[in-house]
C-alpha cells in the first residue's frame, strides 16, 4: 500500500466563482479554446454536465506534454463542488488513485487533490497543480474581459 495525500489549495479570482463552477460543470470542453496549456479536450464517453461521463485531455505540464483520462465522479450544484476520478495518462505512473475535486464559494475556488503514491518517492504532484492553478487563472482572465 503507498503513502496517500492531500493537497489543498484556494485561489481567491476577481470574478464570481459561480462562473468557473458553471463553464467547468456544463462547457468544460470550451476550456481548451480558453487556455493556451490545453492542447487536447474531448469527450470519451457519456455527455458534458453529467456524472459517469469521461474526459481526455491532452495539457502543457513544466514544459512537457501529458494527457490525463478522467470520469466524473460527483456534481453538488448547491455546493457549487465537482469530483473527478483519474482513469488514465501520466498521473497514474505515480499514482495507484487520483481524485481531484473543485469546488466555488463566492470569489474562492478550492482544488483538493485526493491521491495513493504507487511508491513513497514519488513526488507530490505540485507541478499539476501549478497547471491547474494556471488554467483557473486564464478563465477568469477570460470572464474578466467580458
Amino acid at each position: 500500500m503507498g503513502i496517500k495525500g492531500k493537497l489543498i489549495a484556494s485561489m481567491e479570482v476577481k470574478c464570481e466563482g459561480h462562473l468557473i463552477h458553471d463553464l467547468m460543470h456544463t462547457n468544460t470542453h470550451q476550456a481548451a479554446n480558453i487556455s493556451p496549456t490545453i492542447y487536447h479536450f474531448e469527450v470519451h464517453e457519456g455527455e458534458i454536465g453529467k456524472v459517469g461521463t469521461i474526459f481526455n485531455m491532452k495539457y502543457n505540464e513544466d514544459v512537457q506534454e501529458k494527457t490525463v483520462k478522467y470520469e466524473i465522479e460527483a456534481i453538488d450544484s448547491y455546493k457549487k463542488s465537482i469530483s473527478r476520478k483519474v482513469i488514465g495518462g501520466d498521473l497514474l505512473d505515480f499514482y495507484s488513485s487520483f481524485t481531484i475535486v473543485s469546488s466555488c464559494e463566492q470569489q474562492w475556488i478550492t482544488w483538493t487533490f485526493e491521491y495513493e503514491k504507487k511508491i513513497e518517492n514519488n513526488p507530490e504532484p505540485l507541478n499539476f497543480l501549478g497547471f491547474i492553478l494556471n488554467v483557473t487563472k486564464n478563465i477568469e482572465g477570460h470572464f474578466l474581459k467580458k
